[in-house]
C-alpha cells in the first residue's frame, strides 16, 4: 500500500526550507527591533478556547476546525489560529501581573483548518503573528501595524496597500448593530443560510460572507464611520496620524470588518498589488479586541493583534520576482584517496566541525572526480583533498573554488587556516 501525504498538507524539502528559515529569522529580527518575545503554545488546545476565542458564529468554528475526543473523552482541537491560545497562555500564567506593560508577544508555527486546499490555503499552514496585550493607547496600534508593514518591506515587497477600519466601542458597534439588522432584515431571505443565522447573532459578519459579496445590499450597507461616538471618532484619527506621521500610506475602508464581538476600535488589512498574485489579494489582518481576555477567564485586558500566513507571503514575493538572499552553501568538502586517506580525512572533518566550521565528505565510496562533483553542487567555498602524498608529508591540500588556486596546509595548521581564511 503506498502511503501519500494527507490533502492540504506539504513537505517543505531543502532548497526550499532555507526561504523558510530566512523568512522567519526576518520575523525573529523585526520582533526583537520592536521588542515583542516569542511565545510557543500547544499545538491541540481545549475545543472549548476556540469556541469562545474564535466564534461560534465563525466559518472556523462552524466548518474548518479538526476537532476529537482524547482518551479521557475531552473535546479538543488543532489550533485554527494564534491569537486565542496567546491570550489563553496570557490568563493562564498571569502575565497581566508582570511589572512591564503592555506584554507583547509574537509567535511562529504551524495552524490547521478543514477547508478546500488551494494555491496559498493549506490545510495545515504555517502563521506568523503577534499580539500586544494590556494597553489601550492608539500609538501601539500604529505600532502593530508598522511592524507588519515593516516585516513585509523588508522582505522586498513593493507592491502592498494597507487598508485601515474603525469599529468603534461598544456604545458605536451597538447603534451599528442595530442599522444592520433594519437593514437587512426586510431581505434576509435573499441571503444564504449562515447569513440569515448571523443576523440576529452577529450582523456584522454578513459583510464578511464571501458567497453574498456582491449582493447590493452588503454594497449599500450602513457604514460604521456614521455611527462612531466622539470617543472613538478621535481614537480612529489619532492612529491615522501617527501612521501619516510615521509615514506609511494606508486607505480607509469603512467595509473592512472584524466579525468577532470583542474586536473594536482599529481593524486593518495588507494586501498585495502584484500582478498575476491571485484573486484574493490579502496578504494579513489584524485589529484590536476588548473582552477577549476577560471571556478566557481573565481581567478586563485590551489587545491588538495581526497574523499573515507565509505560504501567502512566498506567492508574494513570487508575483513582484522577488529572489530572496538564500545561500546553501558549505565551507570545506573533504576529497580523498585510499582507505588511509579516508580515515584521516574523518578525523579532521570533525575537528573542523567542533571548531565552528561547515563540512562535509563522501560516504559512498566515490572516485576522487565524483567527488569533486559532490563538492560543486554543496557549493563549497574549499576542498581539502588528501592522498598518499598529502599523508606522507602530513599535510593537506586546500583549494580555493572559486578562484582555483590550491595550496599545501599542515595538517596540525588546518584550523587555524580556516579561521584567518574565512573570519
Amino acid at each position: 500500500m503506498k502511503i501519500q501525504i494527507p490533502r492540504g498538507t506539504q513537505d517543505i524539502l531543502p532548497g526550499e526550507v532555507e526561504k523558510w528559515q530566512y523568512i522567519e529569522q526576518k520575523a525573529r529580527e523585526i520582533c526583537k527591533n520592536y521588542c515583542y518575545e516569542e511565545i510557543r503554545t500547544p499545538i491541540f488546545e481545549a475545543t472549548e478556547l476556540f469556541v469562545r476565542g474564535v466564534g461560534e458564529t465563525t466559518d472556523i468554528v462552524q466548518k474548518e476546525m479538526y476537532t476529537f475526543l482524547d482518551r479521557g473523552n475531552r473535546s479538543l482541537t488543532l489550533r485554527p489560529e494564534g491569537t486565542a491560545p496567546t491570550v489563553r497562555a496570557f490568563v493562564e500564567k498571569k502575565m497581566y501581573g508582570f511589572p512591564e506593560q503592555p506584554v507583547k508577544l509574537y509567535y511562529i508555527g504551524p495552524m490547521f483548518r478543514y477547508e478546500r486546499p488551494q494555491s496559498g490555503r493549506m490545510r495545515q499552514f504555517y502563521q506568523f503573528g503577534v499580539e500586544a496585550l494590556g494597553s489601550d493607547n492608539p500609538a501601539i496600534d500604529a505600532e502593530v501595524i508598522a511592524l507588519a508593514m515593516d516585516f513585509y518591506t523588508s522582505l522586498g515587497l513593493k507592491k502592498l496597500t494597507l487598508v485601515i477600519n474603525s469599529l468603534g466601542d461598544l456604545e458605536s458597534r451597538m447603534k451599528h448593530r442595530e442599522a444592520l439588522i433594519a437593514h437587512f432584515q426586510p431581505h434576509i431571505k435573499e441571503f444564504c443560510s449562515d447569513c440569515q443565522t448571523r443576523l440576529e447573532k452577529n450582523p456584522l459578519r454578513i459583510l464578511d460572507c464571501k458567497k453574498d459579496a456582491e449582493h447590493e445590499l452588503i454594497k449599500q450597507a450602513p457604514s460604521i464611520l456614521d455611527y462612531l461616538n466622539q470617543e472613538s471618532a478621535a481614537y480612529f484619527e489619532k492612529v491615522q496620524h501617527y501612521l501619516t506621521e510615521m509615514g506609511i500610506p494606508f486607505v480607509v475602508d469603512p467595509t473592512l470588518v472584524r466579525g468577532l464581538d470583542y474586536y473594536n476600535h482599529t481593524a486593518f488589512e495588507i494586501m498585495s498589488n502584484a500582478e498575476g498574485f491571485g484573486a484574493i489579494t490579502t496578504l494579513s489582518g489584524g485589529g484590536r479586541y476588548n473582552g477577549l481576555v476577560k471571556e478566557i477567564g481573565g481581567p478586563e485586558t485590551s489587545g491588538i493583534g495581526f497574523a499573515l500566513s507565509i505560504e501567502r507571503l512566498l506567492l508574494a514575493l513570487d508575483a513582484e520576482g522577488i529572489t530572496l538572499p538564500v545561500q546553501k552553501e558549505i565551507d570545506c568538502y573533504f576529497i580523498s584517496h585510499g582507505e588511509e586517506a579516508y580515515e584521516k580525512a574523518t578525523i579532521l572533518l570533525h575537528q573542523l566541525r567542533k571548531a565552528g566550521f561547515s563540512a562535509d565528505q563522501d560516504y559512498l565510496n566515490r572516485k576522487m572526480k565524483a567527488q569533486f562533483k559532490s563538492a560543486d553542487r554543496k557549493k563549497a567555498k574549499f576542498t581539502v583533498i588528501i592522498g598518499e602524498n598529502e599523508l606522507n608529508n602530513e599535510t593537506v591540500a586546500v583549494k580555493n573554488m572559486a578562484t582555483g588556486e590550491q595550496q599545501e596546509v599542515p595538517m596540525d595548521n588546518l584550523i587555524s587556516f580556516f579561521q584567518s581564511t574565512l573570519k
